[in-house]
């Protein structure tokens, strides 16, 4: 038998657990009769409705947060794209037959999402066990015994949710001081005479993988000249912004007495090197010479800039690439390229966090970006960064930080 001999909406009426899916603005778009049964709800009463609409706590218990949970996690899933297997949770159930009643539940929820086509995510699995019974025996000599068990891990729940709220605050607070130390060290736009660059930082949501992504603008000496750099650097939050202060400084005293951007990544890998945090930090670097209008550039295991010619070609600046900074443990001279360009042409440089995405291969995003590139390269460089951080990011943003550089040649 093959797929298409398999009624798979059959199957998920008939699964013997309890499954829903939900939209990620959590609202039900199917759940099988076994949920329903169990839910004690028709289906009419749960698809097309909000999930706190069909659930909602129980408002004579002013410390209930089963359903505030739930809605947690399967948040998070659609963020992260993270399968995310919930603790025990007490739920009560208001009676279908007696609004106003409540009955005391105790679930076992894992939440799992389901990728579209373009590795976004379209929907979420949620799949619950009822353990009522399991924890709490209604009457006979072990009722006792139930009882005591269901307190305590009704207690400890609560314990670990607490424990995971506070959690959740201070890694906020960090969040929010790491951003802003990384506002406070990454420059702003830059003009030089009639070129203008246009910048964009876009933290990652739902967690604290923000602050390892950086970019440089350096006016050079000795001509009508600009170095162009962003870089990467695995790690999140405080300790990730501090590295990058770091390294971006680095390459910015580098890049001003350097010989070329080969030159100014090969100083950067021996500074990584004795750094801690920097392990497989990435960069490229470029030195753009308006009066010759040339562009070279060097690439330590980063993605390659991107320059887009005033016809709409999309010329991907990969012929000089090397493993990241601190790869070797001896230095070796960086490979360096160059390439042309006329008046008018933009140069694009940016992090993975642009065209990464999950189960998906990278030259797909890469050629998500040329093509973005492509038709909107005669806006002015403020609007094409807007225009190619609207289509290549996800509308709820992305689970990587992203950085963008533009220049207008």
């Amino acid at each position: 038998m093959d797929d298409t001999a398999i009624d798979y909406a059959g199957v998920f009426q008939a699964l013997p657990g309890m499954v829903a899916l939900l939209t990620p603005d959590l609202v039900y778009v199917d759940a099988n009769e076994e949920f329903l049964r169990m839910a004690g709800r028709t289906r009419e009463q749960v698809v097309g409705r909000y999930l706190f609409d069909v659930f909602p706590d129980n408002p004579k218990d002013s410390g209930a947060s089963g359903m505030r949970n739930l809605a947690a996690s399967l948040e998070r899933v659609a963020a992260s794209g993270e399968r995310d297997a919930m603790a025990l949770q007490r739920y009560d159930v208001e009676s279908p037959d007696r609004p106003g009643e409540w009955e005391e539940r105790y679930w076992s929820p894992v939440n799992a999402p389901v990728f579209g086509p373009d590795g976004k995510v379209v929907l979420l699995v949620h799949r619950v066990e009822e353990v009522t019974e399991l924890i709490r025996t209604r009457g006979g000599p072990t009722g006792g015994r139930a009882r005591v068990l269901e307190a305590e891990l009704y207690t400890r729940a609560r314990e670990l949710q607490e424990i995971n709220e506070r959690l959740r605050q201070a890694h906020a607070r960090e969040r929010e001081v790491a951003l802003a130390l990384q506002k406070a060290m990454l420059p702003a736009r830059r003009q030089v005479g009639r070129h203008h660059a246009a910048v964009r930082y876009r933290p990652a949501v739902g967690a604290l993988n923000v602050c390892g992504d950086w970019y440089d603008i350096v006016d050079l000496v000795g001509g009508h000249r600009m170095a162009v750099a962003v870089g990467d650097v695995v790690g999140h939050g405080l300790e990730a912004a501090g590295v990058m202060g770091q390294l971006r400084s680095a390459l910015s005293a580098a890049s001003r007495v350097a010989m070329g951007p080969g030159d100014a990544l090969n100083v950067l890998g021996r500074y990584a090197h004795v750094v801690d945090g920097a392990e497989s930090a990435t960069a490229v670097s470029t030195f753009i010479d308006f009066d010759r209008q040339t562009i070279s550039y060097s690439s330590a295991g980063h993605l390659p800039p991107v320059l887009v010619h005033l016809d709409g070609r999309v010329e991907f600046l990969d012929q000089a690439t090397d493993p990241p900074l601190d790869a070797s443990p001896e230095p070796i001279p960086r490979p360096q390229a160059c390439t042309v360009y006329a008046e008018g042409a933009t140069l694009v440089l940016y992090t993975d966090g642009l065209v990464e995405r999950r189960g998906e291969d990278i030259d797909t995003g890469l050629a998500r970006l040329a093509d973005s590139l492509a038709r909107h390269r005669e806006e002015d460089p403020e609007r094409l960064a807007d225009a190619v951080l609207l289509e290549l990011l996800p509308p709820g943003g992305a689970v990587d930080d992203t950085a963008l550089v533009l220049v207008r040649l």
